[in-house]
């Protein structure tokens, strides 16, 4: 008789598989995008980055589970600081979680979180180097999220300062991550590693940006807005006004300025992208392909500033594929990258709009 089927919503029949398989499904389960660009990187990189991947997904399983309080998430972000410095009572933590997960949390989630022994285990077979990188990113992550699940956001953060501080603790500091694993992995590249340092959190939050405006309407379903409200108050929309109805230029104003801000960071992360050797074509392509969906994606917010589901500005399979064919064209070449970011992204700047992006914690 045939073994069980593989089913990302079976956790049990995941169990025989070897790590990279493991991941790999796991990725597949949780994000198609991740799970299309992580393996793009070369075969020393990949387990440690599509690992990492599934750390910080675990901490964002926390923090978007509705059935937890503040302080259940607080309890359960701080254990799993530990549990990946250390390696240690990972099936605890497993077995108290997973009861606590909704219906609203997706299957695959669900086996993830089942399945954090097998993936601390994996966790666990890297150099000290990589636990390193990886158990720094996934404390600042469980630390800093949780400041922000406390407050009130149906009305958006106060500042573009708050907007930076939120990006960075979701997003920026996975950037940073991925740069002291590019370097571990290559001495060329940890040549440049204080440059790729410095723009590697503009790398993270051009991405989360993006994001941020794209589920804009997804979020307010939800009640919560990531919106900076002094940006609003520049061009005199109150976000407290915020529906999917709304029809109003101050706002599409408002959401032009944050578009030109997204493409700032994105012009950021090309450069840090273009710091990586050519030859390393797959460790490019893997960061080209989410910078070109990104920019892609905000040229659709730009070009439908009245759009009210995120679907009507999600790019598509064709979209996707284009980015893939032109990153590969163009990889090698940080004349040929350049020329083509700035004619894709043209339209999304705002030449009035100024701007300094964040590019290094203090």
């Amino acid at each position: 008789m045939n073994g069980p089927q593989i089913s990302i919503e079976n956790p049990e029949s995941l169990l025989h598989l070897s790590n990279n398989e493991l991941q790999a499904v796991l990725l597949e389960g949780v994000s198609r995008t991740f799970a299309l660009t992580i393996p793009q990187l070369p075969d020393q990189l990949y387990p440690a980055v599509a690992n990492a991947y599934l750390l910080c997904r675990i901490v964002d399983t926390i923090e978007d589970e509705v059935s937890l309080t503040v302080e259940q998430k607080k309890h359960f972000c701080s254990a799993f600081i530990d549990i990946v410095k250390t390696g240690n009572n990972a099936a605890a933590f497993a077995e108290e979680l997973a009861p606590l997960l909704s219906d609203q949390t997706i299957l695959a989630e669900h086996s993830l979180i089942h399945l954090t022994p097998r993936v601390i285990e994996i966790t666990h077979s890297f150099d000290s180097e990589q636990i390193d990188a990886l158990s720094c990113c996934v404390e600042t992550m469980a630390k800093g999220m949780p400041i922000f699940q406390a407050l009130d956001l149906h009305a958006g953060v106060k500042t573009m300062a708050d907007m930076d501080d939120y990006c960075y603790y979701v997003a920026g500091c996975v950037g940073e991550m991925l740069a002291k694993l590019f370097c571990h992995y290559s001495a060329d590249i940890n040549t440049h590693k204080d440059e790729l340092l410095k723009l590697s959190i503009s790398f993270g939050q051009g991405l989360q940006m993006t994001n941020i405006l794209k589920d804009i309407w997804d979020d307010a379903k939800r009640d919560v807005c990531w919106l900076p409200q002094d940006i609003f108050i520049e061009t005199c929309f109150d976000l407290n006004n915020l529906t999917p109805d709304t029809n109003d230029d101050n706002f599409r104003l408002g959401l032009e300025h944050l578009i030109s801000i997204a493409d700032q960071h994105l012009q950021n992360a090309l450069q840090y992208t273009q710091l990586i050797p050519a030859n390393e074509t797959g460790l490019r392509n893997f960061c080209l392909w989410a910078i070109g969906m990104a920019v892609l994606t905000l040229k659709n917010i730009k070009n439908n500033l009245g759009f009210n589901d995120s679907d009507q500005v999600k790019i598509t399979r064709k979209d996707v594929k284009t980015t893939i064919l032109a990153c590969k064209l163009t990889a090698r070449s940080n004349m040929l990258l350049s020329l083509l970011f700035n004619v894709i992204s043209r339209p999304l700047k705002t030449p009035d709009w100024q701007y300094a992006p964040q590019t290094a914690k203090e």
